[in-house]
């Protein structure tokens, strides 16, 4: 009896090891393609069949769900996450935001579908749903059929091709004057290490009859490749052409989600704006009034979201600030894991308008030990930190990156988020500065579009310019309240930092130390990371923004 116990004990346990590895495996590593027919359209089989069918069509109309069948590409994100996209010759669907459309498998199991967000360049609706676990255990992964009912389904299709999987994709596309970026998961996954871009060609259309360019560069996950000669690739805003990678070494066509569209020089309605700032948030809501404001008022002029799939409050909080006339604007990239990718993206989408971005995270605050004397902000403060406008600065060899240190708090006793915003509610922090924030001339900026810790490689002839702690700082709110913090335990967005809730790597500098993997709080994390009180920018925004009320201070931006 003991002997059967034990050998069903260590079955139990073999499975387990089994399906963990499996998991790692699915998520962690490119799929294996052994041979991949090059001529054969890979684009044209990543779509499948959706039906829309608008509520009130329903009743009115009895016809076969073939009448009404759109196509879609669906894409397996991680943690069991499907993200279905609809192809851009599709409109958006009127009542798209109403949350009557559920995925539909062919074993019959469904998931509700979840609006979450519009893609742009093409516009695109986009759908999430969970894949049922009694899909998990069998590969091939099935895509869905997007549908608002369960009683009229499609007809089962034996041959249908596998959902696409995130970890090998080309998820974006840019367009510039003189050639494409592509951003591509799965070709590039280590920091500095990096495939050369011979290895690779770009294609413009289908695999059979579309053109084929050199890629020039291929750093991270950014790809750039060469235009088309001539008028061999045409495009118009109705008619986007699927744009991929090919790996003819191996035979191998990289699946596509990226659209190209021809990139149109339009004057500037006005002169570029001296400094902007670039960050990516994520359920930062609560944080980007207190954000926005303060920085406004010490010289940033113009502020780019990068929303990372946000499902709070963000939008009506964007609508705030500008309606009380802040510079906000929002890019969708539900990607995840790609903050560099973002940073890149922005740093060439941005430079018709910005000439000085800021890149900082949504609770990092900027200031100088020589403002804490001054009766009130101003909007020279930032931009005294640029360099002084010489004749050099516009040439190469002029400053083209100010970087600043960072001062990273802890949660200073702090239970839940701070009622008057983390300037207020965060004062205790490590003693040394760690790691550190850039300010960078878009100009500079190399063409390979490397970025590491928000600070950019720079192209030959430019140079860097370190700030010293006592003329500017940032304040680094990392380690909030657990409530707060365990949200970016769950979600780290660098694509080159360990996985907080994988168990590899646990020695890593990226990890919070005593954090181990597990979303726990750990014993004591009130008082963690509290080695010295520093109230000097909580003083001073107290002066700068606070008023007295009934219930002590107001600050600004809860106003």
């Amino acid at each position: 009896m003991a002997r059967k116990v034990r050998s069903t004990f260590v079955s139990v346990v073999a499975l387990i090891i089994s399906l963990a590895c499996f998991y790692h495996q699915l998520f962690s590593q490119p799929p294996r393609v052994s041979s991949v027919n090059l001529l054969s359209p890979p684009f044209t089989t990543t779509t499948n069949p959706i039906i829309v069918i608008p509520q009130h069509q329903q009743e009115e109309e009895k016809q076969s769900s073939h009448d009404h069948v759109i196509s879609t590409v669906s894409v397996l994100l991680p943690a069991w996450e499907i993200l279905v996209i609809l192809m851009p010759e599709n409109p958006i669907p009127l009542d798209y935001d109403t949350g009557q459309y559920i995925c539909l498998f062919p074993n019959n199991d469904t998931s509700p579908a979840r609006p979450s967000g519009i893609l742009r360049f093409p516009y695109r609706a986009t759908f999430k749903c969970d894949l049922p676990e009694r899909l998990r255990r069998r590969l091939p992964f099935p895509p869905p059929v997007l549908t608002t009912s369960k009683d009229n389904p499609p007809e089962k299709n034996t041959s249908a091709p596998q959902l696409l999987r995130w970890n090998f994709l080309v998820y974006e596309s840019l367009s510039t004057e003189n050639d494409v970026i592509l951003f591509v998961k799965g070709l590039n996954n280590r920091q500095g290490v990096n495939r050369t871009p011979n290895e690779f060609r770009c294609v413009f259309g289908d695999a059979v009859n579309g053109i084929r360019t050199a890629v020039t560069s291929s750093i991270q996950e950014v790809f750039r490749c060469r235009l088309p000669e001539g008028n061999a690739v045409s495009s118009s805003d109705d008619k986007p052409i699927k744009i991929s990678l090919e790996i003819p070494g191996q035979n191998l066509a990289v699946p596509s989600v990226a659209y190209y569209i021809r990139s149109r020089k339009v004057a500037p309605e006005q002169p570029k704006l001296l400094l902007c700032a670039c960050t990516m948030v994520y359920n930062a809501a609560k944080y980007l009034k207190e954000w926005v404001v303060y920085h406004s008022e010490i010289g940033i002029e113009k502020f780019i979201l990068y929303d990372n799939g946000s499902d709070d409050d963000l939008e009506r909080v964007v609508a705030e600030v500008v309606d009380q006339g802040y510079n906000v604007s929002t890019s969708f990239w539900l990607w995840p894991k790609t903050q560099e990718a973002g940073f890149s993206h922005c740093a060439v989408n941005a430079k018709g308008s910005c000439t000085w971005m800021v890149y900082i995270d949504i609770d990092e605050f900027i200031y100088s030990p020589s403002w804490l004397n001054s009766s009130k902000p101003s909007d020279q403060m930032l931009k005294s930190l640029l360099p002084k406008k010489t004749s050099s600065n516009n040439q190469i060899g002029g400053v083209g990156e100010v970087m600043i240190n960072c001062y990273e708090f802890g949660p200073s006793n702090q239970k839940s988020h701070p009622v008057n915003g983390v300037m207020q509610g965060y004062n205790c922090r490590r003693k040394e500065e760690n790691r550190h924030k850039s300010i960078v001339l878009l100009d500079a900026i190399d063409e390979s579009l490397l970025n590491v810790i928000h600070h950019f490689q720079l192209k030959d002839g430019y140079k860097m310019k370190k700030v010293e702690l006592q003329h500017a700082v940032v304040n680094h709110y990392k380690f909030q309240a657990w409530s707060e913090f365990k949200t970016k335990f769950r979600r780290r967005v660098s694509a080159y930092v360990v996985d907080w809730m994988q168990a590899i790597n646990l020695e890593s500098k990226d990890r919070t130390p005593g954090l181990g993997y597990a979303p726990v709080e750990p014993q004591g994390w009130l008082e963690k990371f509290c080695e010295v009180y520093d109230n000097r920018l909580k003083d001073l925004t107290r002066r700068w923004f606070g008023t007295e009320s009934e219930s002590g201070y107001l600050m600004a931006w809860q106003i």
